[in-house]
């Protein structure tokens, strides 16, 4: 893969363990606290976190995934149609800290999309949000709770996110715009 590697698998799991105590210790626990990853690559990360939870807290932590195409302001402005994928949110998210899980804070658009999906389950006491990179040119005012990295990059720029449940291979990579 060409580009810049930003981070490579053993950065990865260091960040995703760096969080998931970020989150044990910004909310006193585990107890009452859900995670919520956005489809596709947030998902495979909010499993991540459920899985460090449990190691660290001895807390199993429900996980949910959220499919925000429907949600998102951008919609009918693509010729492509839409990729839909399932959203699974089996369990009461009423009166629980939900932290919504992304791989790439970008203009924020998409978060404020997981957050409208978020509420057609309930009124959570709280929302949260951990995403593994942070490349700013926000268009919203949305900030992350919980950063792996934060990447100043070009507007053009591109920024891949690998995962070896969805792409065999965990990395993060900035390919510049040319």
């Amino acid at each position: 893969m060409s580009g810049q590697k930003l981070l490579d698998a053993e950065d990865i799991r260091r960040v995703l363990t760096r969080i998931a105590h970020e989150i044990i210790e910004r909310n006193k626990g585990a107890e009452k606290v859900a995670l919520v990853g956005i489809a596709s690559r947030g998902d495979h990360l909010a499993r991540r976190l459920a899985e460090q939870i449990l190691e660290i807290e001895g807390t199993k932590v429900p996980v949910g995934v959220l499919d925000i195409t429907f949600y998102r302001d951008d919609i009918g402005l693509k010729a492509e149609a839409p990729v839909v994928s399932e959203t699974r949110v089996g369990f009461d998210i009423n009166g629980v800290t939900v932290v919504l899980v992304d791989d790439v804070l970008f203009t924020g658009r998409t978060i404020r999309a997981a957050m409208d999906a978020l509420m057609d389950f309930g009124r959570p006491r709280k929302i949260q949000l951990a995403v593994l990179v942070d490349r700013g040119h926000r268009e919203l005012p949305i900030r992350a709770d919980f950063v792996g990295k934060n990447a100043p990059t070009g507007r053009a720029d591109d920024v891949r996110v690998l995962l070896e449940e969805s792409d065999g291979e965990d990395a993060v990579v900035v390919e510049e715009a040319g």
